[in-house]
């Protein structure tokens, strides 16, 4: 009988990947009765140039297109492991990022022979990364435009999240950069609702940041929430760009790909940094079976342009599995990203900026020297109702925030900062060492 499939022409273990060829790692867990051969066969097959059955006309070129999967470590079990797949680089268009997840992240997912599937990391040689602006800033610029050079820059975002006014969140930041706060941020749902419009929050913050400048002698900006129909997130970021604020957010995956790689192409003209909200990431990452890795998401963001990306915390209210925390920022920090098995694979960044990770949900001062000892003080460290649900107010508790977060750097105990700084204490009578589910 003719041979009806050719799958297995897609997985050798005497390959090795070429300097050009991008990389991938993937978990895999086969469906029933699928050997590991099969299933590793047809991820590489459906993600390049192969199909289900043999075909009549094969062009010469199309064998050294294919991408091969060469090497794998399966679990306890022999049904799962880690498995890497090899891509020729004539498989893809420079510059052009739904294209490769289209391309290993694409139909792979939805294939029966794998029960599981989740990409966990990609290695982009140089000429991939060529492509790509990368971050505008990074975190030496934004270091530089806020006048924070050493310690971990700090965000607030006004609770509850919906509800308030423009006057009223403009009233808030006011009170939160007071205290010593240098990021007002909107949640990542706030857009330009009926009760609170973009335009109008815009302006009143402004306001504001003039105020609290003033008076505190710091530099003091916001994180507005830009998404929308990316005209309309355009439209939005030129207002920003005329006000003289230095970011604009962007909810990146709900953007999408094409929709933020338009976006910071213009933030390059506007003079304006990303702060990427990751809302929605959680729908195919939480999963360390199927879906892609946070730390993938945050190489695949930084490669686009992002200057600070949310990244999980590790003691908050998200879950956030500490080696992906530390991968994330790994991915988004590190000049030369070293691999870690299961993991991530090496990544050369060349000149590519650096990124902030920032550390958001569930956070208060009392866990604020733990999320310092995770991260160091590359990072941004947001307290929406850790600041807000102060006893004593916002401006105590932006305070407080402030206060341990000087402390830590200088080796003080928490105990001894609350008894040094009132806001601090009260803060700590409130929450103790709690961690937020």
């Amino acid at each position: 009988m003719a041979k009806t499939e050719w799958y297995d022409e897609f997985v050798d273990s005497s390959v090795r990947p070429r300097k050009d060829d991008i990389v991938a790692l993937f978990r895999f867990t086969c469906d029933r009765g699928i050997s590991v051969k099969e299933a590793l066969g047809r991820v590489a097959s459906e993600s390049s140039v192969g199909t289900w059955t043999t075909l009549a006309q094969l062009p010469k070129r199309i064998p050294e297109m294919k991408a091969v999967a060469y090497k794998w470590k399966l679990d306890a079990g022999g049904k799962s492991g880690l498995a890497w797949v090899t891509y020729p680089a004539e498989l893809w268009e420079p510059g052009n990022m739904p294209q490769l997840l289209s391309g290993v992240a694409g139909n792979i997912f939805g294939m029966k022979a794998v029960k599981w599937l989740r990409l966990v990391d990609i290695q982009l040689p140089a000429w991939y990364l060529k492509g790509f602006r990368g971050p505008h800033d990074g975190i030496a610029g934004l270091r530089k435009r806020l006048r924070v050079p050493k310690r971990p820059l700090t965000a607030t975002v006004p609770k509850p999240k919906l509800g308030w006014s423009a006057t009223e969140h403009a009233d808030l930041g006011y009170e939160a950069w007071m205290g010593g706060v240098d990021l007002i941020k909107d949640d990542e749902n706030l857009t330009s609702q009926s009760f609170n419009r973009f335009q109008k929050r815009v302006e009143l913050l402004g306001k504001m940041r003039r105020r609290a400048e003033r008076e505190t002698g710091e530099v003091k900006s916001a994180l507005l929430n830009v998404t929308a129909e990316t005209n309309e997130a355009l439209r939005r970021a030129k207002l920003l760009s005329r006000e003289g604020w230095e970011y604009a957010m962007v909810d990146v995956v709900t953007t999408g790909w094409a929709a933020l790689q338009t976006l910071r192409d213009a933030f390059d003209d506007l003079d304006l940094a990303i702060h990427a909200h990751r809302a929605m990431h959680a729908m195919f990452t939480k999963s360390e079976e199927h879906g892609m890795s946070m730390p993938c998401m945050a190489k695949l963001l930084r490669l686009v342009g992002v200057d600070q990306l949310h990244a999980g915390t590790v003691v908050g209210k998200l879950v956030s599995p500490k080696h992906e925390v530390m991968a994330s920022a790994a991915t988004l920090r590190d000049k030369k990203v070293k691999a870690i098995e299961g993991h991530l694979l090496d990544q050369d960044w060349g000149a590519f900026k650096p990124a902030f990770p920032v550390a958001s949900g569930g956070l208060h001062v009392g866990i604020v020297p733990d999320v310092m000892r995770i991260f160091g003080n590359d990072q941004v460290i947001q307290l929406g109702g850790g600041i807000h649900g102060h006893p004593d107010g916002t401006r105590a508790g932006a305070e407080a925030l402030l206060h341990v977060i000087r402390g830590t750097m200088h080796g003080m105990r928490l105990p001894d900062i609350g008894r040094e700084n009132r806001a601090v204490g009260r803060a700590l009578a409130k929450w103790g060492r709690e961690h937020p589910r």
